[in-house]
């Protein structure tokens, strides 16, 4: 393990502050004290009372992927970018707790070392305060501009996404999810659903107007349906190619597949926008409900 540390390597690189501590990773710690990872935590778990909470904690993923940005590789080389367990974290009361379970000589020597690592940083942090002060507002500030970014973009409706061959879930998926959008009426013209339809609109709670040439949906298919979740309408037309999704009479979605052939080819869905188009088909389709 001794090889692994090289000699111009610094402690107080090896220091770094999450929830408010100071603190060290298991593995650098073990390769410091020249023994492997899973041996210095054997010996913390058979001292576990030792160390309470505040000497000891596990990283969380986002916490994890931070000190990888930090350490410029190392981790990656070491662990891997998504190590299969994140790592313990040890502050410098529980650096210290160490000192009386890893009793190797070198580690001995070494603990003193990090725990002068451990004040060195501190007199730093202390000497340049009002700059880490600075510097964490203009990053809140950062952090704050790039989350109103991403909440207005989020509000951005896609207009258009296509769906390759294969994709079959996230296809009726995304389906779902506009047939969700909708209040008060749902209107979907297809002439090729099959009874997969009814699977996929019994949990809609507005009413439901199914425009299609109904020759794969059964009367009983309908009748049986309608009896539990009562929220369907057919209307029998073979005037319609396209498939088509009204959402309360105000978005209109275009679909290049029947919704039961969703995914199994490549297709796509588009966000209507022109008004002239939108209100000719809604006027159209009002004039046969």
């Amino acid at each position: 393990m001794n090889n692994l540390l090289q000699k111009d390597t610094k402690i107080e690189n090896m220091i770094y502050e999450i929830r408010a501590k100071q603190v060290m990773l298991d593995s650098d710690l073990a390769r410091l004290y020249g023994v492997e990872t899973k041996y210095l935590k054997r010996q913390v778990n058979r001292n576990i009372e030792r160390f309470p909470k505040d000497f000891l904690f596990q990283l969380s993923k986002e916490e994890y992927k931070y000190i990888l940005r930090c350490q410029n590789g190392t981790l990656e080389i070491m662990q891997g970018n998504f190590s299969k367990y994140l790592p313990y974290v040890f502050t410098e009361q529980g650096v210290a707790m160490l000192s009386g379970i890893i009793r190797s000589e070198k580690a001995i020597k070494m603990n003193i070392k990090i725990m002068r690592a451990f004040v060195s940083m501190r007199h730093y942090l202390n000497d340049n305060k009002d700059i880490y002060k600075n510097l964490n507002h203009i990053n809140n500030k950062l952090v704050e501009y790039d989350d109103n970014f991403n909440y207005l973009f989020s509000k951005f409706d896609k207009k258009e996404k296509l769906y390759l061959s294969g994709e079959e879930y996230d296809a009726y998926s995304d389906i779902v999810d506009i047939f969700n959008k909708a209040e008060k009426e749902l209107i979907i013209i297809d002439s090729y659903v099959d009874k997969s339809i009814l699977d996929i609109i019994r949990s809609i709670k507005t009413k439901v107007i199914l425009i299609t040439k109904n020759n794969r949906l059964t009367k009983l298919d309908i009748v049986k349906y309608n009896k539990q979740y009562n929220n369907l309408k057919i209307i029998n037309t073979n005037k319609f190619h396209d498939r088509y999704f009204i959402i309360d009479k105000k978005e209109i979605y275009h679909c290049g597949t029947s919704i039961n052939h969703a995914g199994s080819k490549v297709f796509s869905i588009n966000k209507l926008e022109d008004k002239i188009v939108k209100d000719n088909l809604i006027k159209y389709v009002n004039n046969m409900i």
